[in-house]
């Protein structure tokens, strides 16, 4: 499966910007079910310095400044992404570690890929375990369970409990606004699973991409409908990274694309940086586009 994926972000400035530096988390990363093939960045005004780095957790980023005045930062990057055509959507569940015996072995092994997991169990800026969080975890959490099986049934828990509400939520939202209130989007459900599994002890993180969204039947696909996504994975020593979809109440597939993972949003964030002079009050346009290709 080949996918065309353009993003387009649009600030707007009351005042003259002078000066800013800033990070774009916008480039698709390589994973065991996809590859980036090409992409191509534009950023305007003309940035007088890029450059690209892979930050902490793996992901690509762009680091660039702006050095002449602007009232409007446009950032459109275009990519290509290959998915496989084998992905972990069909697998049986209900095998593999229990939830017991994974948390016994993320706390003891000391192979590598288990130590570095274990970072992701702890709290992020965003995500504070607590007992709440535990709390509404809980009945997923059976004796005995595999931690798969009890997983799925946390992301079916969360879609049936939780209305989907884009006008309730921003970035800033607690977590336990949206417990409270039980609506939010896919980054508040997303977080709101890693806080629960979190909360037990399991390792968890954040993932960031796109999902194409399909038009009904016998309607064109309006350019610019889909947007970014956000899901989480979980880890079970031995068994490795598995993702769940708690927005759609599915496992990621093909029409899953990744662009980063880390601990939570502000890891991930598309776009961050800092105005050093100017800029004042600012709005934001943001257009994603998902065509898939043929071949």
């Amino acid at each position: 499966m080949l996918y065309k994926i353009r993003h387009i972000t649009c600030y707007n400035y009351n005042t003259p910007v002078s000066l800013a530096y800033n990070n774009a988390c916008l480039l698709p990363r390589n994973t065991e079910y996809q590859t980036c093939l090409d992409h191509k960045l534009n950023i305007s005004p003309k940035a007088s310095t890029i450059a690209k780095r892979k930050d902490y957790f793996g992901n690509n980023v762009f680091n660039f400044c702006l050095e002449d005045p602007h009232k409007e930062l446009k950032v459109d990057i275009q990519s290509t992404v290959r998915i496989a055509d084998v992905r972990l959507i069909d697998m049986n569940l209900d095998i593999g570690n229990s939830w017991e015996y994974a948390l016994e072995l993320l706390r003891s092994s000391k192979d590598e890929a288990t130590l570095r997991a274990r970072e992701y169990a702890m709290d992020s800026s965003v995500i504070r375990a607590n007992d709440e969080l535990a709390k509404y975890a809980a009945p997923s959490f059976t004796p005995n369970r595999p931690l798969l099986s009890a997983a799925r049934d946390l992301t079916h828990r969360i879609y049936t409990d939780f209305a989907y509400d884009p006008g309730f939520t921003t970035v800033s939202t607690p977590l336990a606004d949206v417990l409270k209130h039980r609506r939010g989007v896919c980054q508040d459900f997303a977080h709101l699973a890693i806080g629960c599994l979190r909360a037990l002890g399991f390792a968890c993180r954040y993932v960031s991409g796109y999902l194409e969204t399909l038009p009904p039947p016998g309607k064109e696909k309006l350019v610019g409908s889909d947007a970014s996504h956000a899901w989480f994975s979980v880890y079970s020593p031995g068994e490795g990274w598995f993702e769940f979809d708690p927005t759609n109440d599915n496992m990621p597939s093909k029409q899953h694309i990744t662009t980063a993972w880390g601990r939570d949003y502000t890891d991930v964030a598309p776009l961050k940086g800092v105005i050093f002079e100017g800029g004042g009050s600012q709005t934001l346009s943001v257009s994603v586009d998902v065509a898939r290709l043929e071949g």
